[in-house]
């Protein structure tokens, strides 16, 4: 079967076969299709082996020479998920507010490693900021450029002995790389 004419369509949950314009030999169950687009989404056998996972493939139907039919489905497909709606604005929210910060740090001149640094305590702990060139951890931390370990200042206790073992972990993994990147390059 050629590419699908004018009011032809692949039903959702329909195997079919394909060969696109390099020869590839794609098989696998309709997840999608765009008519007007000419696109078709199959989910295919996972390209990892894994059995738990499927490879989800866009197919320009532009480029592909033939289409098969292997089986059709002719029963309505399952409903889709339900999506919260809610937790997806809060994700969008979010990442917002990270990309925000990011163009901040660099729009305020802040250096690459305070940059990094700030990325690496924001993977564990959520509620930190920047304050011009400072970067302030729970209110409590405020660490200032260089951002070293002798840069983190705030009360003593454990929000400060957490942060300050961040810091020097992230010194130490960046010293370690940059000494492993000398020592290949000679």
């Amino acid at each position: 079967m050629a590419a699908p004419g004018p009011g032809e369509y692949f039903s959702v949950g329909s195997h079919v076969s394909c060969i696109t314009c390099l020869g590839q030999r794609l098989q696998g169950e309709v997840v999608a299709f765009d008519y007007p687009s000419k696109m078709l989404t199959l989910k295919c056998a996972p390209s990892s082996g894994k059995p738990n996972l499927s490879d989800v493939v866009l197919v320009n139907l532009a480029y592909v020479s033939d289409v098969d039919v292997i089986s059709d489905r002719t029963e309505t497909p399952p409903s889709l998920a339900s999506l919260n709606f809610n937790k997806l604005v809060n994700r969008a929210r979010a990442e917002k507010e990270d990309k925000l910060s990011q163009a901040y740090a660099v729009s305020a001149g802040v250096s690459v490693e305070g940059q990094q640094l700030f990325q690496t305590i924001h993977k564990t702990i959520k509620d930190c900021r920047w304050q011009e060139k400072n970067i302030i951890v729970m209110d409590d931390v405020v660490i200032s450029p260089p951002y070293q370990v002798d840069n983190c200042k705030g009360k003593d206790g454990s929000a400060l002995s957490h942060v300050r073992k961040i810091v020097k972990t992230s010194f130490n993994n960046k010293k370690k790389k940059s000494y492993l990147a000398q020592t290949f390059e000679h």
